[in-house]
């Protein structure tokens, strides 16, 4: 689960991460407000107003300004807010925004000067172990860096047994360069970090950048921070920072039914139970001369109001122009999902879609006899490759 910079800041703070504060804002009227307060807490006599949606780019989109005095703060949050921004991470529909981050200006001058790096926590699926990486060229991607300048990309890979260890924080502050008491406050940062990586059960952290301030004080003046959705359950209140208006429509909607849908760009719409069967069921689609229009897993409870809400959603697509029902009978019987395919169809009204249905495993041969003798137009296989042959020809 994605979440929004001012909530990674609040979950950070929380851990004693040093971070550049802000307050929310839905309106010009509020974002004035909120600069007002800012300045009596901390002085600040600038601020940055800062989109608040789930996609890095903002800045090169136009979603991050800098405001010189409480008018600019009115007139660019008034920009900012009801915008679309469009980012690389967006795509080209954009995201609209909605509310607005009112930052303290912390690139204030001083003996020495500013300087951003980059670091993310994140698990490393080759080694099965959690890494820091970090990089002293941050503020800008740390994609060009990698391809670029690879040298310039650190990993500290963290032994779960012990967890991060004091040794490796400094290694960390040393390779950035550091020294002073800019150095002490980078341990301190990055032992926090991690404190608050492991503590929130998230699966990725990534600050761009990390700040180094004019004197000497480290500072998260972004955050990126995706939570593991298996471990909400143990966290409550990170489950309630959900933004669902950040969220594609249908798949919220599917959620409400505990099914797990991405919407892709093809042409058939495919469901199946099972991840592994849901990517083999793509291949063979585009093996047949078709594009996957989703990815739909109805799991192991295929029961005739489930799939029939399964079909709705589908056919919320107008690209689709076929569906590929592809169901391994195991847990879950396959007479049962026939038959939930069949009252689903009558439910619905007429389908003008053509539906491919290839049942196997559990009563698979009564599957087939209860979708043969539906009188429905929809066509039943056994074999997948037959399956994919009747996709070629109804797309024909």
């Amino acid at each position: 689960m994605n979440i929004h910079e001012y909530q990674a800041k609040d979950i950070l703070s929380s851990y004693g991460v040093g971070i550049q504060h802000g307050i929310l804002a839905n309106s010009p009227e509020e974002a004035v407000e909120a600069a007002k307060k800012l300045q009596e807490e901390t002085g600040t006599g600038w601020w940055v107003v800062k989109a608040q949606v789930h996609a890095g780019g903002r800045g090169k989109g136009g979603g991050i300004k800098l405001a010189k005095s409480l008018d600019e703060v009115r007139s660019l949050s008034d920009q900012i807010i009801g915008m679309n921004l469009v980012t690389k991470q967006t795509g080209e529909q954009g995201k609209d925004v909605h509310m607005v981050l009112i930052c303290e200006d912390v690139y204030y001058p001083g003996e020495n000067k500013p300087e951003e790096y980059y670091m993310s926590v994140l698990l490393d699926r080759a080694s099965g172990r959690n890494i820091i990486m970090y990089s002293p060229e941050g503020g800008m991607d740390i994609e060009e860096v990698a391809e670029s300048s690879p040298e310039k990309i650190f990993k500290e890979e963290i032994d779960p047994s012990v967890g991060l260890q004091g040794f490796q924080a400094r290694r960390i502050a040393f390779n950035l360069g550091l020294s002073g008491q800019a150095f002490k406050q980078m341990v301190k940062f990055t032992d926090a970090l991690y404190k608050a990586y492991e503590g929130s059960d998230a699966s990725m952290f990534e600050i761009n950048p990390v700040l180094k301030t004019s004197d000497d004080k480290i500072l998260a003046v972004d955050a990126k921070v995706n939570l593991d959705d298996n471990a909400l359950f143990r966290h409550p209140d990170l489950a309630a920072m959900r933004d669902t208006r950040e969220e594609d429509p249908t798949e919220v909607e599917a959620g409400k039914f505990h099914l797990n849908y991405v919407k892709l760009d093809g042409n058939v719409g495919c469901m199946v139970n099972g991840a592994g069967l849901a990517m083999a069921t793509m291949d063979i689609i585009k093996l047949s001369g078709g594009e996957p229009a989703n990815f739909l897993d109805v799991g192991g409870t295929a029961d005739a109001a489930r799939v029939e809400q399964a079909f709705r959603i589908i056919l919320k697509d107008d690209n689709v122009k076929a569906i590929l029902v592809n169901i391994f009978g195991g847990i879950v019987r396959c007479d049962r999902v026939a038959q939930g395919i069949v009252d689903a169809y009558k439910n619905m009204g007429s389908i003008q879609v053509p539906i491919i249905v290839r049942l196997q495993g559990t009563n698979a041969e009564e599957a087939k006899k209860i979708i043969d003798e539906s009188g429905l137009k929809v066509f039943s296989a056994i074999l997948l490759e037959e399956a994919a042959q009747k996709v070629s020809e109804v797309l024909a």
